[in-house]
C-alpha cells in the first residue's frame, strides 16, 4: 500500500484542545493503556472529522485496526458532543445580536432501509435537515440536531423551538420563503400567490435587500461543510446530530482564535 503526507486545515490549537480533553476523559476513567496517546488519537478524529479520511484509511495511517480506528473516533465524537451546547446556551451569544440569519441546510446520507423519512422531494436525494443560524456577518452561531430529510424547513425549526427562542429573545431572523408563515420575528420575502399574481416595485425592492442580507447565511452552512465528512454521510442516520455537535464544538475552539 502506498501512503503520502498530508495536511489538515486546522490550527494546532484545536489539537491542543482536543488532546487536552481526551487526555482529562481517559484520566477521569482510569482507562487503560492504548495503542494511540491523545495527541495521535486527536490527530486520526480530526483528519476523519476534516478531511473525511474512511477508518481504512485512518487505519493503515496510524498503524491501527479499522475497528480500533472507529472506536477512537466515536469516543471523541461522543466526548464532544457533550460539550457542544443546546439552543439555550446559544441564546446567551444570540441575544446579543441585532439580528441573525435563519437556514436550513440538507447533509446528505446512503440510503437506509426506512427511505422515505429521509427523502428529501426538494433536494431529490436522502439526507437529514440541520436548521443553522448565522450573525450578520455570516459567522456560524449554532446548528441544530438532525431531523429526517423530508422535515420541511419550518417544521424542523418549529421541532427545535428556534421560533419562540428568537421570538422571545427579541431577535429578528431573516429567512428565505421556505418560512412562510413563521411569524414571531422571523422576517422572509414577499412572495407570489393567487391572490397577489404580481409583486409591487417597493415588495420587489425589500426582496431584493432581503436576499443581500440573508446571502451572508450562506457563508455558515459553507463553513459547516468545510468539515469533509458531512458531504456524505456513510453512518446511521442517527449518528448524525452527535457529528454536527461535535463539529459545532470544534468550530468554537477553531473560530475563538480569532476573536482571541
Amino acid at each position: 500500500m502506498l501512503s503520502y503526507p498530508a495536511t489538515i486545515p486546522l490550527s494546532s490549537r484545536t489539537l491542543h484542545n482536543l488532546a487536552d480533553r481526551i487526555r482529562r476523559h481517559r484520566s477521569q476513567h482510569r482507562s487503560r493503556w492504548r495503542r494511540l496517546n491523545p495527541g495521535r488519537q486527536a490527530l486520526l478524529a480530526l483528519a476523519h472529522l476534516r478531511n473525511g479520511d474512511t477508518y481504512t484509511r485512518l487505519a493503515a495511517g496510524f498503524d491501527v485496526g479499522v475497528a480500533t480506528a472507529w472506536r477512537y473516533v466515536q469516543e471523541v465524537i461522543t466526548l464532544l458532543a457533550a460539550t457542544a451546547g443546546d439552543l439555550t446556551t446559544a441564546m446567551a451569544r444570540i441575544r446579543q445580536l441585532p439580528y441573525v440569519i435563519l437556514d436550513g441546510t440538507l447533509i446528505p446520507i446512503d440510503r437506509v432501509a426506512d427511505q422515505r423519512p429521509y427523502y428529501s422531494g426538494k433536494h431529490r436525494r436522502h439526507g437529514v435537515n440541520v436548521q443553522v443560524i448565522a450573525d450578520a456577518a455570516g459567522r456560524l452561531m449554532w446548528a441544530s440536531p438532525a431531523v429526517p430529510g423530508a422535515a420541511h424547513d419550518l417544521t424542523a425549526a418549529r421541532t427545535h423551538g428556534i421560533i419562540d427562542a428568537l421570538t422571545g429573545a427579541g431577535v429578528m431572523a431573516f429567512a428565505d420563503k421556505g418560512y412562510q408563515g413563521a411569524g414571531g420575528t422571523v422576517r422572509t420575502p414577499f412572495k407570489r400567490h393567487r391572490h397577489r399574481p404580481k409583486l409591487s416595485r417597493r415588495q420587489k425592492a425589500v426582496n431584493k435587500t432581503h436576499a443581500k442580507i440573508r446571502a451572508c447565511g450562506e457563508r455558515a452552512i459553507a463553513t459547516l461543510k468545510t468539515w469533509k465528512i458531512l458531504t456524505k454521510l456513510r453512518c446511521c442516520p442517527r449518528r448524525a446530530t452527535a457529528i454536527v455537535q461535535a463539529i459545532l464544538a470544534l468550530h468554537r475552539v477553531e473560530s475563538s482564535r480569532y476573536t482571541g
